[in-house]
């Protein structure tokens, strides 16, 4: 059987848990809050009215494909396409191509930061695979300008970073609608894991702390982790709306099949 992403491979190890998934999502919520194509997001009325269900569909879209057969994930990819290309045809304008690199991007960056936050370091071996995975989404989808190679995409993610990226009125509205769905306890975690993964431009125009008071924590949810216990600890602090879907995100042969 052929998959998407082969077995083994450490993308299918970072896309695996729902703690790595969790960190990824709260960085691709700091950059979207701030991203200049934001405005897009707001035209079909999901994201001020469901911040948290649509960023958590386009990080589960990205998990399905990972563990998908090739198949199935070439399926998946092309009805995101799809659901785009009709956004575009309702509004009468098309969704810039840097925009849909954008979130590529922050797919490939979230994947290596958060990773390396919560376990190791890892290879440039290991970050080739990553880039290469989420580069055959993008070229299935038919973003144009997309880097050829892991060294390409650091400079043009950095690019990205100087010229896309600002606070503006809807970065106000997203975290206003964080902290309401959220609650005061979680939103404060929420902008904690955000310090520890977003790169030090999203820190700048969000006015974040450069150090996570969250950081001595990491280090005890680390051994209680190596006693098995973490999922109780983190399962009490998730939104009851989204509970049952994170903790699905444990179990990849279950959630990706259903």
């Amino acid at each position: 059987m052929k998959y998407f992403v082969k077995e083994g491979s450490v993308v299918r190890e970072i896309w695996g848990k729902a703690d790595t998934i969790l960190f990824i999502f709260a960085g691709a919520s700091a950059e979207f809050a701030l991203n200049k194509a934001v405005d897009w997001l707001y035209f079909t009325g999901k994201l001020p009215a469901d911040p948290l269900g649509r960023l958590f569909s386009t990080v589960a879209y990205a998990r399905q494909i990972v563990f998908a057969e090739y198949d199935d994930a070439l399926r998946s990819i092309d009805k995101i396409a799809a659901i785009h290309k009709g956004v575009e045809h309702s509004r009468g304008s098309r969704i810039p191509d840097w925009a849909y690199r954008d979130v590529l991007f922050m797919l490939i960056d979230y994947s290596i930061r958060s990773f390396e936050v919560l376990e190791r370091k890892l290879t440039e071996k290991e970050k080739r695979e990553i880039f290469e995975t989420f580069y055959q989404v993008g070229f299935r989808m038919g973003i144009a300008g997309l880097p050829g190679n892991l060294h390409d995409w650091q400079i043009m993610r950095q690019e990205h970073l100087r010229d896309n990226m600002m606070a503006s009125n809807f970065t106000a509205d997203l975290y206003k609608q964080y902290r309401k769905h959220l609650g005061p306890v979680r939103y404060f975690m929420l902008k904690e894991v955000q310090v520890m993964v977003v790169p030090q431009k999203v820190i700048t125009l969000l006015g974040l702390r450069t150090f996570s008071l969250l950081t001595p924590v990491l280090a005890l949810y680390k051994l209680v982790r190596s006693l098995g216990i973490e999922k109780v600890f983190r399962n009490a602090l998730l939104p009851q709306d989204y509970k049952h879907q994170v903790i699905e995100l444990d179990q990849p042969e279950l959630s990706v099949a259903g």
